[in-house]
């Protein structure tokens, strides 16, 4: 401790290093930082403690996965039969990864309210524009393919048939009454987008006038052979594996 003496009074402290004792009287006028020191050695188990806290939730901050991002689409809220009309509470809005969201998937703000499925869908299944019917019918299909509509001749092959099914289309005509029978391949593995049991009460045709109807995904060079094939014989299907 540097310390000076005077004639007429005690020690005067001259510099910082200094004990309570080696003061008369108690200890000298001390800085801000001198009394800081002082408080946290007085309150040195609080301070661990709080220390100690701080470090635990900073640990369980930085351990604690980020919530990762999500996109609001629609889903199935139940199992649907294709040709459903959909309405009120049949689809809901989910919080998907935005890796899985499908090109064309129904947003909450999308209009879907009176719209047909074009085929089932499974509860929770992503809904887009492709799984209803009208213009989606094609999505997916070669550049440059028709949707074209034809009449069987035998209307009961359409219960054998399914959404995607893939049939070549034959026309079958003869000349006369008693004439010899051709064949004549009009389109090959075409898919099938529609048949009458995707239609209900709101279908694309009235029941009395859909009866034999499906419609095809073909090129527009079998589209030509396909229109009105009905017109020129009669019209069966082969199915395809």
């Amino acid at each position: 401790m540097k310390t000076q003496t005077t004639a007429t009074g005690p020690p005067v402290y001259t510099g910082p290093a200094w004990r309570s004792n080696d003061w008369p009287g108690g200890p000298p006028p001390t800085s801000a930082l001198h009394r800081l020191l002082r408080w946290m050695a007085r309150h040195r188990r609080l301070l661990a403690a709080l220390l100690l806290c701080l470090a635990a939730a900073i640990a369980v901050q930085q351990l604690t996965p980020t919530k990762p991002p999500t996109t609001a689409v629609m889903v199935a809220s139940r199992d649907l039969p294709a040709g459903h009309a959909l309405s009120d509470g049949n689809l809901v809005a989910s919080h998907v990864s935005p890796g899985m969201v499908p090109d064309g998937a129904l947003r909450p703000d999308s209009p879907w309210a009176g719209r047909q499925v074009s085929g089932p869908l499974r509860r929770g299944e992503v809904v887009t524009d492709a799984s209803l019917l009208g213009s989606g019918l094609l999505i997916g299909a070669a550049p440059g393919s028709q949707a074209v509509p034809l009449r069987l001749s035998d209307p009961s092959t359409l219960g054998l048939l399914r959404q995607g099914q893939l049939v070549t289309v034959v026309l079958s005509s003869s000349i006369g009454l008693d004439g010899p029978t051709t064949n004549e391949v009009l389109a090959e593995s075409v898919p099938v987008l529609w048949t009458p049991a995707l239609a209900q009460s709101t279908g694309l045709l009235p029941a009395q006038e859909n009866e034999g109807i499906l419609v095809v995904a073909a090129t527009a060079e079998q589209a030509v052979k396909l229109a009105g094939a009905i017109s020129r014989g009669k019209v069966f299907l082969i199915l395809l594996n």
